[in-house]
């Protein structure tokens, strides 16, 4: 943000309690385990915790308890020895599969300083743990790293104590392979990091939420952001956007579907042609941890105790009808809550619309506390747990709290550029804000070989051309349709990083059978930020500002191609512009 300055996080550990072998009944809610740093996420959480719950009224949210979570971190000395005494480093940075890695790691000694520890929170605790990644370099502005290294949710509600200190060993271990699978070494090397430097601390958290039978998750899990690369209606970017969904915040992050709204505008509804096609675009599934019968014992998934399941299991959750309103198709139209039989539409009105919990109004005064102390717009993860009866007393837990990189580059896109015939592709939408004259290389997913079906397909066959594309130094243009990264096929195609981390500049196109809302509060977008990539989305044809000249690209020549991907160099290198403060974009070809 401009005229900011960036502040730092407290410094750690040396200001953060030991770890004295107690969790809820300790001294201090934030303790660390070992004496080397705590990592980023844990910095930012110490932020939260230090700098701006310290400065938080309680008036007007009286009612709802925000904090953040017990957490005990295992500081990154622990990371060192285990790797230096079971010999894993030379293994741990090859280019062998992460399967090979994760069960290297599994079957390899926890060093025995940290084993008591463990040990003892195994006997004491028998309620969910979340056991996530605090590498060094996550949510650094730079490169921000979000989602790349593993999260596992544990119940450790098993009857013995031994059994729950193997669960919590094996899910440790497990996060510290993340460190070096693919994903993450691929993403290390398109952001010019050594992998090798990098350090893992693991955060040991409480899990927000409450048991529901064989289901534990909260009721709301969101991610806010004070910078809205994606404006709509009265909405300007510095207003924020928020995205909001029911259960595990996995749903937002992968990219799924979830409601998203202005906070300036939380009454505001979305831009949807009819309330059916709004229907069509609700979230239909959740994901929440599994306290039931143990799965199938596999400690190198990371979803090894998650299940996603449909809406439509929570239907005796008594908060949802804080969360839903209902179709009354003999009236078409929505009424708030759950009180009559009809489709649902997971559209947080009682809180956001009546304001029965005063969500919206707390979520805009921690973001400006959290822009003022990082001194840069910010992205807050959060979870919160609704009384299910009268919606108060409610909890807010913050996960997580990471600045955004909103460039100041002076780029102008004007309205006249966007109709100028030598534009291969232009934007009314984009992310990010840069110029570009070095790429003369274009993958492009073929429209008339597209359809949801054959996403995953699409996504192996994209990596061939990027592993080419990275070992030739070339950067490259890549357009296809539907949300990019997401983890639900139907959405768009589902490639992690290392498929298409040498795309310089990426083309979401949607199509009137794939035109989902444009996914702000993922992992994948939050990295495409940091990492400078310019992105630019273009409606269907019909639907909105935007086009792309799919007939000059199909008269160029291929340099490689598969039944749904193509692969061309053009004469000239593109001229790329992305004016991000006025949301438009546009690549153009020498006229």
């Amino acid at each position: 943000m401009e005229g900011q300055t960036r502040r730092n996080p407290p410094e750690g550990p040396s200001w953060v309690v030991p770890f004295d072998r107690r969790f809820f009944d300790g001294a201090d809610p934030f303790t660390r385990i070992g004496g080397g740093a705590i990592g980023g996420k844990a910095q930012g959480l110490a932020l939260i915790r230090e700098r701006i719950l310290s400065r938080l009224s309680p008036q007007p949210f009286d009612g709802i308890e925000v904090v953040v979570p017990t957490l005990a971190v295992i500081a990154t000395d622990r990371f060192d020895a285990f790797l230096e005494r079971n010999g894993l480093r030379e293994l741990a940075l090859s280019d062998e599969p992460d399967d090979r890695k994760a069960q290297a790691f599994q079957r390899a000694e926890l060093p025995a300083e940290l084993a008591g520890d463990l040990r003892a929170l195994a006997l004491q605790l028998r309620t969910p743990l979340a056991v996530r990644s605090s590498s060094l370099l996550e949510d650094a502005l730079e490169h921000p790293f979000a989602g790349v290294y593993a999260t596992k949710m544990i119940p450790n509600n098993q009857h013995d104590a031994d059994t729950r200190f193997r669960r919590l060993t094996e899910a440790v271990k497990f996060v510290w392979a993340s460190t070096f699978f693919r994903e993450a070494l691929a993403y290390a090397r398109s952001v010019g990091v050594d992998p090798a430097g990098e350090k893992m601390a693991v955060i040991l958290q409480e899990i927000v939420g409450r048991r529901r039978g064989e289901r534990f998750h909260p009721d709301i899990a969101g991610v806010a952001r004070s910078y809205n690369y994606y404006p709509t209606g009265h909405a300007k970017p510095e207003h924020g956007v928020v995205n909001l969904a029911y259960g595990l915040g996995k749903t937002i992050v992968d990219g799924g579907t979830a409601w998203t709204y202005s906070p300036a505008f939380p009454k505001a509804p979305p831009p949807y042609n009819s309330l059916r096609d709004l229907l069509r675009q609700t979230q239909t599934t959740f994901w929440t941890v599994h306290m039931g019968a143990p799965p199938a014992w596999d400690p190198t998934r990371e979803t090894e105790y998650m299940r996603q399941l449909p809406v439509t299991a929570a239907e005796d959750d008594e908060a949802l009808r804080f969360l839903v309103s209902t179709y009354d198709a003999g009236a078409d139209r929505l009424v708030p809550g759950a009180g009559i039989d009809g489709p649902r539409l997971l559209d947080f009105a009682r809180l956001l619309k009546f304001d029965e919990v005063p969500l919206n109004a707390l979520l805009r005064r921690l973001l400006r506390l959290a822009e003022e102390e990082v001194g840069a717009a910010v992205e807050l993860e959060f979870a919160m747990t609704l009384d299910p009866r009268d919606g108060l007393p409610a909890r807010l837990g913050l996960l997580q709290v990471r600045p955004m990189a909103v460039s100041e580059e002076e780029v102008e896109v004007t309205e006249e550029d966007l109709l100028r015939p030598n534009a291969v592709v232009t934007a009314g939408f984009v992310l990010g804000n840069g110029a570009r004259d070095d790429v003369a290389d274009v993958v492009y997913l073929k429209p008339q070989r597209f359809s949801a079906d054959a996403t995953p397909a699409i996504a192996a066959e994209l990596e061939p051309f990027n592993r080419a594309l990275l070992e030739a130094g070339r950067p490259y243009l890549l357009i296809g349709f539907g949300r990019w990264g997401s983890s639900e096929p139907w959405l768009g195609v589902p490639v992690q990083w290392s498929q298409i981390s040498g795309a310089r500049a990426i083309v979401e196109a949607t199509l009137p059978q794939m035109s989902p809302d444009l996914s702000q509060g993922s992992h994948f977008f939050h990295n495409l930020i940091g990492s400078r990539v310019l992105y630019l989305c273009v409606p269907h044809e019909g639907s909105g500002r935007g086009r792309i000249d799919w007939d000059w690209l199909d008269g160029l020549p291929a340099v490689g191609e598969t039944e749904h991907v193509r692969h061309v160099r053009t004469p000239t290198a593109l001229r790329l512009r992305v004016d991000g403060r006025r949301g438009r974009g546009m690549v153009l070809r020498d006229e």
